[in-house]
C-alpha cells in the first residue's frame, strides 16, 4: 500500500522558519518524483516544490523560490522541505505526493489519495 505521512507543519511568526517532512512506504522511493503542494482555505491545492527521482533535479514555485529548499533521504525514504522567512501567504496545508516526474510547479494540481496533510500557519 503506497503511503505518505506529512508532519512538521504548526505556528510560526513571519520571517521564521520550519522543516516538513514526507515519510513514505509501500513503493519504490528511487523511482518517483515527490513533490509538495498546498492548498490555502478556499483556494486550490498547487504545486510548490518538486524533486526528480534521482534527486539532481528541484523545482519550485516563484512565489517560494530562494525561500524553500527541498531534498530528499533514500535510506530514510523520506523527502523535506525546508522553508525559510516564512510569510503570512505560506499559511496552508501541505501535502506530498509521489509521480513519475514533476508537474510544473505553482499551477493547481487535482488527483485522489492525498495524505491528511501538515497544517503550516504563518502569523504576521
Amino acid at each position: 500500500e503506497v503511503k505518505v505521512v506529512e508532519s512538521g507543519g504548526g505556528l510560526v511568526q513571519a520571517g521564521g522558519s520550519l522543516r516538513l517532512s514526507c515519510e513514505t512506504s509501500g513503493f519504490t522511493f528511487n523511482d518517483y518524483a515527490i513533490g509538495w503542494y498546498r492548498q490555502a482555505p478556499g483556494k486550490e491545492r498547487k504545486g510548490v516544490s518538486c524533486i526528480s527521482a534521482s534527486g539532481s533535479g528541484t523545482y519550485y514555485a516563484d512565489s517560494v523560490k530562494g525561500r524553500f529548499t527541498i531534498s530528499r533521504d533514500s535510506v530514510k525514504k523520506t523527502v523535506y522541505l525546508q522553508m525559510n522567512s516564512l510569510k503570512s501567504e505560506d499559511t496552508a496545508v501541505y501535502y506530498c505526493a509521489k509521480s513519475s516526474v514533476c508537474p510544473k510547479m505553482g499551477l493547481p494540481i487535482t488527483g485522489d489519495n492525498w495524505g491528511q496533510g501538515t497544517q503550516v500557519t504563518v502569523s504576521s
